[in-house]
C-alpha cells in the first residue's frame, strides 16, 4: 500500500469481531459491536513532543468510537491519532 499519514496519525485496519460465540451461537449483525482491535497499516512521523510509539504491523486496541472511517482499495480503514490507541499487543 502506498498511503502515508501526517504527524501523529495512524491508519488501522479493523479486525472484524467474531460471528460465533465459543458455545456455537451465531451472533446476528444487529448485535455485533464495533471492532476495537486492528492492525496498524501506516503511521506518520510523529510530533516533536510526541514521537511515534506504534509501527506498521502492530496489533492494537483502540477506543470504540475512535478514528474516522475511510475506504481505500475497497477496504475499510480507520484514521486516528496515536493517542486514541489504548494498547499495543
Amino acid at each position: 500500500m502506498t498511503v502515508k499519514t501526517v504527524l501523529n496519525k495512524v491508519i488501522v485496519e479493523p479486525v472484524e469481531a467474531e460471528t460465533k460465540t465459543a458455545s456455537g451461537i451465531i451472533i446476528p449483525d444487529s448485535a455485533k459491536e464495533k471492532p476495537q482491535k486492528g492492525i496498524v497499516i501506516a503511521t506518520g512521523k510523529g510530533k516533536n513532543d510526541e514521537p511515534m510509539e506504534v509501527k506498521a504491523g502492530d496489533t492494537v486496541f483502540f477506543g470504540k468510537y475512535s478514528g474516522t472511517e475511510i475506504q481505500f482499495d475497497e477496504k475499510k480503514y480507520l484514521v486516528m491519532n496515536q493517542s486514541d490507541i489504548l494498547v499495543i499487543i
